[in-house]
């Protein structure tokens, strides 16, 4: 399933109007593909919601990648899934739940690629949370044609703020 990315730019608007918007457009997508979380949304938007405070920003890669490949600043981390057999965290709903202060909270999702992103949403969605978006593209965005990753789309592609150990 492709993602589509939200084409609201909230920093053409001004106001909570704004992210409202964002929010209330993602929902509508999300309706139309028959997604059973809250939605989709761009990174661009999704850190422009951080930045405003309408939104936590909850990492689900493993603490590997994170180390390794990059992380947003002040980010919250929930592992979806840990090890190199990448099992899933049996606690991942239970533990989102205690570092976002609670199941009404605001919550956009990144992963690598956006697709582990999705799986988690939809547990978090199953188990009782109503504002859960995915980050389309992920950290790294799609592959390309030469099966490598970073080239287009994805978090650092889009020159949003990351850091490295």
């Amino acid at each position: 399933m492709a993602a589509a990315e939200v084409i609201f730019d909230p920093r053409a608007a001004h106001g909570e109007a704004a992210f409202d918007e964002v929010l209330h457009l993602a929902r509508a997508q999300a309706q139309a593909q028959g997604l059973p979380y809250a939605g989709i949304v761009s990174a661009q938007d999704a850190w422009q919601l951080v930045q405003a405070g309408k939104a936590v920003l909850v990492d689900v890669r493993t603490n590997e990648e994170r180390t390794f490949v990059g992380y947003v600043p002040a980010s919250l981390h929930v592992a979806w899934a840990t090890g190199t057999s990448m099992n899933r965290n049996p606690r991942f709903t239970r533990e989102l739940e205690a570092k976002v202060g609670g199941k009404d909270a605001v919550v956009v999702l990144l992963c690598r690629s956006g697709k582990r992103s999705a799986l988690a949403a939809e547990a978090a969605a199953k188990a009782g949370f109503t504002h859960v978006f995915n980050i389309a593209q992920g950290f790294e965005g799609d592959l390309d044609a030469q099966q490598q990753r970073g080239h287009s789309g994805g978090w650092r592609w889009h020159a949003l703020p990351w850091l490295q150990d």
